[in-house]
């Protein structure tokens, strides 16, 4: 974390299956350099309350002691948290480079290309690992990207949260980098409580096309992003020749699973 229409969607893997309320959109950019998605008019939700909608226990029942409030700490959450070639499952490899610099934040300029800059001040950690499925058995190189940012409030995450449908307004083809776009999407959203979703205060799905000048195209384009406390995570996947949209959503629904669960264990309360 697009291109065409959202042509039905998955599970969250280990995690409760979650239908979506489609919206018409277009834009986006993904999650490995290229663009970390936000959206506006995300759910209100602070840490230990209940969104709108949503009833009993709050997604995470977090230790305040946990929670991380400087830098170093937050790097070393996110270090628990993203995603590792395991978290998509067999055959799933780290790019060169695997990581971003801490110090690097996607932002869409208003030419609709995606640049990157540094963090605000409400950022006290960001990165972004970038991974690859090999070509082979008739197939392109599937690439993939993870990435966990930590915000010094919960506001701060809600409001990352909250540019993405502005952006996807704005920027209905979009740039990722040189030689490579995505366009014509469609968007699904849901706030905790809506259509059974529990999962995350709040969650936003992209899919639709990605082309480039090295691969081709066009071919499925899937970007997800999802807010738990001052936490946001994602997962994105560029598709290439011979794979399909409910391939590459299986990859993600399984990684974003996984940071899911690891973010309960790094902050929920113990015992």
């Amino acid at each position: 974390m697009r291109g065409g229409p959202l042509r039905g969607w998955r599970g969250y893997g280990v995690l409760a299956a979650v239908p979506l309320l489609l919206v018409t959109a277009c834009g986006g950019g993904d999650a490995d350099g290229d663009g970390a998605k936000k959206r506006p008019g995300a759910s209100p939700a602070a840490t230990g309350s209940k969104t709108p909608g949503a009833t009993g226990a709050p997604v995470i029942d977090a230790d305040p002691a946990r929670l991380p409030t400087t830098r170093k700490s937050a790097l070393r959450l996110i270090g628990q948290v993203i995603a590792d070639p395991e978290s998509f499952g067999p055959g799933v490899v780290a790019r060169t480079p695997y990581e971003s610099g801490p110090d690097t934040w996607p932002v869409l300029g208003a030419d609709c290309v995606w640049q990157q800059r540094e963090p605000g001040p409400g950022v006290l950690a960001t990165l972004t690992r970038s991974f690859e499925v090999p070509a082979g058995k008739g197939n392109g190189p599937l690439r993939l990207a993870a990435i966990v940012t930590v915000h010094r409030t919960d506001d701060g995450a809600r409001w990352e949260m909250a540019e993405s449908l502005e952006e996807s307004m704005r920027c209905p083809t979009q740039q990722l980098r040189e030689g490579e776009f995505i366009g014509g999407l469609g968007a699904g959203a849901l706030a905790r409580g809506e259509a059974n979703h529990v999962n995350s205060e709040d969650s936003l799905v992209e899919s639709g096309e990605f082309r480039s000048s090295e691969l081709g195209g066009p071919y499925p384009y899937f970007w997800e992003q999802d807010q738990i406390l001052r936490f946001t995570f994602a997962v994105t996947a560029k598709g290439a020749k011979g794979w399909t949209e409910a391939e590459i959503g299986d990859l993600g629904a399984q990684a974003q699973s996984a940071m899911l669960l690891r973010l309960h264990a790094a902050v929920g309360k113990k015992g």
